[in-house]
């Protein structure tokens, strides 16, 4: 029965009465839309879980359509399952040569993620570049190179081409003496200490991996191309 205000006309839904509160047609609507929604989240944290999951018989056949979910906007790199996680610091350092002959300087070795690292602390909106550039090109570098530091192909090669670019644009906020003709990089890789409770034993002792020099050309400046054509190699 409908009830009335005091004025006579048909008063509204009861305060916090809710979806039943509503008309039987808006009650439909609300419950398809609830439906829908908890659909779609059990969805998505299906997706999610397969994604981050080991290999195992449902990723193996639906592996594309997982991934097409999840990539690019839900990508997880948290190897929640991981048996043995990362349990070590990598650092990218990186020195330069400048000038030539007598007048040949060679800089310290300048740690580039340490760079990263600073601009990032502290910082509520760290950028992009800041986070990953540098972290995951290292990734790429080494996971096509072997342990003779040789490039595997032409990933290999592509990936040495990325690293000499963004070594050259950190090096350009540096005051090197000079242009630069070569640079080297290597990495520090320095295993996380146990906890203090704990009656592990680990050498938090650096190792490093040490590449060649690589002579900079055109291709690796900044602003290298200029005017539709490659500035002279150096």
């Amino acid at each position: 029965m409908d009830s009335y205000d005091d004025q006579g006309g048909k008063a509204g839904p009861p305060a916090g009465a809710g979806i039943a509160g509503l008309s039987f047609r808006y009650q439909v609507v609300a419950a398809v839309s609830l439906a829908v929604i908890g659909l779609l989240a059990c969805v998505h944290v299906a997706m999610v879980f397969l994604h981050v999951a080991p290999s195992n018989t449902l990723t193996k056949q639906h592996g594309k359509a997982v991934d097409a979910w999840v990539y690019p906007e839900f990508e997880q790199n948290w190897k929640l399952f991981a048996p043995n996680p990362l349990q070590q610091n990598i650092a990218v350092e990186a020195r330069a040569e400048t000038g030539s002959g007598a007048a040949r300087r060679t800089s310290e070795w300048i740690d580039l993620s340490a760079e990263d690292g600073a601009a990032i602390q502290g910082n509520l909106l760290p950028s992009h570049v800041d986070q990953n550039e540098l972290r995951r090109g290292w990734d790429f570098f080494v996971g096509s190179h072997d342990n003779q530091n040789r490039p595997n192909g032409l990933r290999g090669q592509l990936s040495e081409s990325y690293i000499r670019r963004i070594v050259m644009l950190r090096l350009e906020s540096h005051d090197l003496g000079g242009p630069v003709e070569r640079i080297q990089v290597r990495s520090v890789t320095t295993a996380v200490a146990a906890p203090s409770w704990s009656t592990e034993k680990i050498s938090t002792r650096p190792s490093y991996r040490v590449y060649p020099w690589w002579a900079v050309n055109a291709a690796d400046l900044p602003g290298g191309v200029k005017n539709g054509s490659a500035e002279a190699d150096r």
